[in-house]
């Protein structure tokens, strides 16, 4: 299995790239969003890959970060998303915009993504409600608390609730205002998916 490429873009197509490894070329099929962000021709790049072994072929999936490709992973356990429509809905958006729509049930935006009809955005919002806030909690950027002039949330839940509202994209200020304010409202023993997403509501609702 191959997790990771580096080597030089030998050629890009619509939606693949080919990064010559040692003279051994590999065909790594990627999103819109990763291929606009690849170097020119002839300079180096580094992917990290998803490989899928099927019957009647290998084919390598490549990404910028190791948080896309876990989304790869995670969008393709909803039935009717294969890794075409997961490309489409990681090349139409952030990881930070996806995970929010997701975890607000926003399912414009989820079908903002070519090849994601209505039903089956409902479905990517129902299903992965969940997994979406818990994946932001380990994704991305570190978060160090009590950045900022506001006391952080830094225990158990609350620290975990901030570090995925800042891998949604928020400043960790912002966060630990969010998260305090919902604890201190809705008390401190809520399931952790459930405290991201009233601190996202909060944070929505003040922008």
């Amino acid at each position: 299995m191959i997790g990771k490429l580096t080597g030089i873009i030998d050629e890009t197509g619509e939606d693949f790239a080919v990064i010559d490894v040692g003279g051994v070329g590999y065909v790594v099929h990627c999103s819109a969003r990763v291929l606009s962000n690849l170097p020119a021709t002839g300079q180096r790049a580094m992917l990290f890959v998803e490989t899928q072994m099927r019957e009647d072929a290998i084919k390598l999936f490549g990404f910028t970060t190791s948080e896309e490709r876990e989304w790869f992973r995670l969008l393709q356990t909803v039935q009717g998303v294969g890794a075409k429509v997961a490309l489409a809905l990681l090349g139409s958006q952030t990881t930070q915009d996806l995970g929010k729509a997701i975890a607000f049930g926003d399912k414009a935006q989820i079908g903002r993504a070519q090849g994601v009809g209505p039903k089956l955005a409902a479905r990517i919002a129902a299903e992965l409600k969940d997994k979406a806030v818990t994946l932001s909690v380990g994704g991305g950027r570190d978060f160090k608390p009590g950045t900022g002039p506001v006391a952080t949330p830094s225990v158990g839940a609350a620290g975990e609730a901030v570090s995925a509202l800042v891998n949604l994209g928020y400043s960790s200020v912002q966060a630990g205002q969010a998260v305090a304010s919902v604890m201190a409202r809705d008390g401190a023993e809520m399931p952790l998916p459930q405290l991201i997403r009233e601190s996202l509501r909060a944070l929505s609702s003040a922008a």
